[in-house]
């Protein structure tokens, strides 16, 4: 039988641990546009939130990282109506603490402007489409999901664990408790 005590075991052991964390962390922290903040694009950049949408692929539990000034600035989640006609009137989401959070909760589209009047005209604007594998502007063609996407009901809260069918997601965790089998029995002697 192994010495639960020794160092073999003990390096083993938390070395097995921090597989199983690692096959665990799987959401991510985007900052919007890849930018310094949060604001009007530059007129020779104007479709940078439109272009920096593309190049990512969102997962569910992601979240997004808006960094701006709150005396001069905020984010308000819209519908696709509003979005594209830049109404900032009934917001689903309004944050304006400078460091807004939205943590994304289910599939779908959504809709994010500056809460200033007259910077949505400016393109201070970001569109996400993510669970049909692409992210575009209203521009580029028609959406076939819904105009309007749920909303994470507060600015900052945990991260929702992901479902528990998810075979790509629970693949690394039985890998990791095999993997933890054999050793264990091999330490043990019994194989």
């Amino acid at each position: 039988m192994a010495n639960l005590r020794s160092p073999r075991f003990q390096l083993l052991l938390v070395l097995q641990v921090l597989m199983l964390i690692q096959s665990k962390v799987l959401c991510y922290q985007y900052k919007v546009g890849d930018l310094d903040a949060w604001g009007i694009p530059t007129s020779t950049n104007p479709q940078v939130y439109t272009k920096w949408s593309k190049t990512h692929e969102f997962k569910m539990g992601d979240s997004l990282l808006f960094l701006y000034p709150p005396s001069q600035d905020s984010v308000v989640q819209v519908t696709a109506q509003a979005y594209t006609s830049c109404n900032l009137k009934d917001p689903i989401l309004y944050m304006n603490n400078g460091n807004s959070l939205f943590n994304f909760t289910s599939l779908g589209n959504f809709y994010f402007t500056s809460g200033e009047p007259g910077r949505c005209q400016k393109n201070q604007k970001l569109h996400i489409s993510f669970g049909n594998g692409s992210a575009y502007s209203p521009s580029y063609g028609p959406s076939a999901l819904p105009d309007s996407a749920p909303s994470y009901p507060t600015v900052f809260g945990t991260i929702p664990a992901p479902p528990s069918s998810a075979p790509s997601q629970s693949f690394p965790v039985l890998m990791v408790a095999v993997i933890g089998f054999v050793v264990c029995s091999l330490l043990s002697g019994n194989l």
